[in-house]
């Protein structure tokens, strides 16, 4: 159960263990650049392995005085993903030990934390209903230069997740790459539809201060334009790059948190009501720590308002299982034919054992309504 201590909030804080990495790369080159990586993909997976399955459930009447410690972590994020960024900037065009592959290396690492982490952390404020928390994840998302994911994800992806509507529940036998492009194009329209709507039931236009695109623009042009004062034009294109692979990152969580998983369609454009079946689960040890829990994904779009330390794991009766965390799941996505040969055969388990009825799934490509077994 979590508790007030420090001591029992701190697994959550191991994204800490970034910065030295991260320093000792910017600092000696070479080999250390590794490190960081290593620690995202390597050493939390083997830590996973150790650690095992955290299967207990936190009560979810826990008072949130008792939860300060772990929403520390996130509230001092922001401050420390800007020091990273732009300390690094003005250290890799003020001093020439790095080479020129080196600092790709390095800000590659960052992207690594401001996406695996500070989008993370983002998502977890941006769902939170003090004006403090939502600007830090507002802050966070325009560092990556996304900033329209807080629309998307709040107005369309909670709405119509593990649907044809939605534009980040990859679909069955969709590899990454192409499903990367696909959101690159379709996410940001689809948040300023969502927007749109949003304005036009208050009776504004999109001209409107209301709309959060603006704030969402001028937040991304103070950033780029801080990248420039620090580091010129080799510090914006480098800050723009960090920006890229943190929302490679991003998208390929996304990619993995929902494959191949649909709602049951009803007619009429309606879906029945998400459930934990909707999700891919994981309850592996060490990877939640580090993502603050994202990975018992299948509660949070059960329950969108639930905060991190309280969120609720499933078994296999609930909620379709990964094999591996976070980490090295996304690493296996971004090899197309090793994920299919990995997860296909999972998702088509958790149709026959969720929908037993259904007999042709390509219905769902359209939103039309499922053919159910056995008919003509």
């Amino acid at each position: 159960m979590p508790t007030s201590r420090l001591g029992s909030a701190l697994p959550f804080w191991l994204s800490l263990g970034f910065l030295p990495l991260i320093a000792l790369g910017a600092a000696w080159g070479g080999w250390w650049l590794a490190l960081a990586p290593l620690y995202a993909f390597g050493l939390i997976t083997l830590l996973d392995a150790i650690t095992g399955l955290n299967t207990r459930n936190p009560d979810t009447d826990t008072p949130v005085t008792d939860l300060f410690w772990y929403r520390a972590i996130t509230l001092i994020w922001f401050p420390i993903q800007a020091a990273l960024i732009f300390g690094a900037l003005w250290w890799v065009t003020r001093t020439d030990h790095l080479r020129p592959h080196e600092i790709l290396i390095l800000f590659y690492a960052i992207g690594i934390a401001t996406g695996g982490v500070g989008i993370v952390y983002a998502h977890e404020l941006m769902h939170q209903k003090t004006a403090l928390e939502r600007w830090l994840g507002d802050l966070l998302m325009a560092s990556t230069l996304y900033s329209h994911f807080r629309s998307e994800h709040l107005r369309v992806h909670h709405l119509w997740v593990a649907t044809p509507r939605d534009p980040v529940s990859a679909r069955y036998n969709e590899g990454f790459w192409r499903f990367f492009g696909r959101v690159l194009v379709s996410c940001p329209r689809s948040a300023w539809r969502a927007e749109r709507a949003m304005l036009k039931r208050a009776g504004k236009t999109m001209a409107s201060m209301s709309n959060p695109f603006w704030r969402y623009a001028l937040l991304q042009a103070g950033f780029l334009l801080l990248a420039w004062g620090v580091g010129g034009w080799p510090g914006l294109v480098l800050f723009a790059y960090q920006a890229l692979v943190a929302v490679l990152h991003l998208e390929l969580t996304n990619y993995v948190e929902h494959y191949g998983l649909t709602r049951r369609h009803l007619g009429e454009g309606r879906y029945e009501h998400v459930l934990p079946r909707h999700s891919w689960n994981a309850a592996h040890t060490a990877s939640n720590w580090l993502l603050i829990n994202l990975q018992r994904h299948s509660d949070h779009h059960f329950k969108p308002d639930r905060r991190f330390p309280l969120l609720q794991t499933y078994d296999t009766d609930e909620a379709p299982q990964l094999p591996l965390g976070y980490p090295a799941m996304v690493v296996i996505a971004a090899i197309p034919p090793l994920w299919r040969r990995l997860m296909n055969p999972r998702v088509r388990a958790w149709r026959r054992r969720f929908y037993p009825d259904i007999a042709d799934w390509s219905a769902y490509k359209t939103g039309t309504t499922p053919m159910p077994r056995g008919a003509s």
